[in-house]
């Protein structure tokens, strides 16, 4: 769209059963009555063609050979099918400065007959339709390693139409976090500055999928520079066994997942399975405690003459399991320098 000069307007996200009931039908109707009157009166925006920079900034091509040991299981997946290129330079680069041993996977090399067919066999049985082996490959020797980083090109601003058909094909595991706690990074060759929705995408399945996003090296400024960040991003994501903070998109769609499959359970067998054995049914109707308090904290905050002697009792009240904690933790520092810990 953005490309051939486009003109759009915000479009309409819709679920697949938005037709079936009197908002959705509404929402519908408003939304073609919206897009008709924008086409009438031009109110739309105009899609600017993005040119890609002409030249790559080359990575250092020099290999030093460093000692690499084991203990980490980390997996490069690429589609890089070019031994000139600055992708697979910044590859090689990154495997020459990394601590640890990698293994590389292309997937231009892997058995995968096609892409995801929709049929959801896997929601059941957790095993894919198709007899090519990619989900037991999938399962055995990418979603148990350490770390993965991905490297490709950006091509029609994506990742590419393999990494595509690979990405569909993890489908396999459904709704299931498999990878959950796993480091990942990016090795990107191509304007990622420039690429806004590709940028949500990689954050955002980060997000959702409970993955520590390490790094993005790219080949914009400093390949080389960036390579050796992310290396070291990695090895200390490894060490101290980093912990990724959600924000807006991993408790959003987090959230969105646990209601879709709860309300899917009696198909969706093995996701069901996953969600109650990992606890993902966090649902907050089921803190009864919490709800009830609130009813007359509610009735108390409605009565003007009891807020205004309340004063600042209610903000005190919020920080004080906090104070209690600093208080306790301040016991304990004390209690080390008696004994001299």
């Amino acid at each position: 769209m953005l490309d051939m000069g486009a003109r759009y307007i915000k479009g309409l996200s819709a679920d697949m059963d938005d037709l079936l009931t009197d908002g959705g039908k509404e929402d519908a109707d408003k939304f073609i009555e919206r897009f008709l009157w924008s086409a009438e009166h031009r109110v739309y925006t105009q899609g600017k063609k993005t040119e890609p920079t002409a030249a790559r900034v080359p990575v250092e091509k020099r290999i030093t050979n460093h000692k690499h040991i084991d203990g980490k299981d980390i997996v490069i997946i690429t589609d890089c099918d070019d031994d000139q290129s600055n992708l697979y330079y910044m590859i090689k680069r990154f495997r020459d400065n990394f601590k640890y041993n990698t293994r590389l996977i292309n997937i231009n090399e892997l058995k995968i007959n096609g892409g995801c067919l929709g049929c959801f066999r896997c929601a059941v049985s957790g095993n894919c339709v198709h007899k090519d082996g990619f989900d037991n490959y999938l399962r055995v020797h990418i979603q148990t390693t350490s770390a993965m980083i991905y490297a490709f090109e950006i091509k029609d601003h994506s990742m590419g139409s393999r990494f595509k058909m690979y990405d569909d094909r993890n489908f396999c595991n459904g709704h299931r976090t498999v990878t959950e706690g796993m480091p990942v990074g990016y090795i990107i060759s191509g304007d990622y500055s420039k690429e806004s929705n590709l940028q949500t995408v990689i954050e955002g399945r980060a997000e959702v999928g409970g993955n520590f996003l390490v790094g993005v090296a790219t080949d914009e400024l400093d390949p080389t520079g960036e390579i050796e960040k992310l290396s070291r991003a990695l090895t200390f994501a490894l060490e101290t066994e980093q912990k990724a903070p959600r924000n807006f998109y991993g408790v959003g769609g987090n959230k969105i997942f646990r209601d879709l499959i709860y309300g899917m359970r009696g198909m969706m067998k093995a996701d069901h399975k996953f969600f109650k054995t990992h606890k993902k049914y966090d649902f907050p109707q089921k803190k009864w405690y919490k709800s009830i308090v609130m009813y007359p904290l509610g009735w108390l905050l409605s009565n003007e003459k009891i807020v205004a002697k309340m004063g600042n009792k209610m903000n005190e009240g919020m920080i004080a399991p906090y104070k209690k904690m600093f208080k306790q933790m301040d016991r304990y520092e004390e209690q080390k320098k008696i004994h001299g810990v």
